[in-house]
């Protein structure tokens, strides 16, 4: 395997590697009994209040906070903090 003398070089090799990013909205724990009940129409109370930033994650390790968007006819998120940085999440 030849050696790449510039770390752009090897940066460019991982670019265009594929990982997983994950929006968590909240959680919940159920008993098996309610999940076995769960319906269409069901809801499912979350752990999360309605304005607490979500968790953005990528392979599962999370990255940042945000807030949800509507994009057209889509769900998007908005990066109010990138995590390890020094301010609060935003409301």
């Amino acid at each position: 395997m030849p050696m790449l003398s510039d770390d752009n070089n090897a940066l460019d090799l991982v670019l265009d590697v594929k990982v997983k990013v994950t929006v968590q909205l909240g959680s919940c724990q159920l008993p098996m009994r309610e999940v076995l009940a769960l319906s269409p129409g069901s809801i499912i109370q979350l752990n999360q209040h309605a304005n607490d930033p979500v968790g953005l994650y990528v392979n599962d390790k999370l990255i940042a906070y945000g807030e949800v968007v509507v994009v057209e006819d889509s769900f998007g998120i908005k990066i109010t903090e990138l995590v390890g940085s020094t301010s609060a999440p935003a409301a």
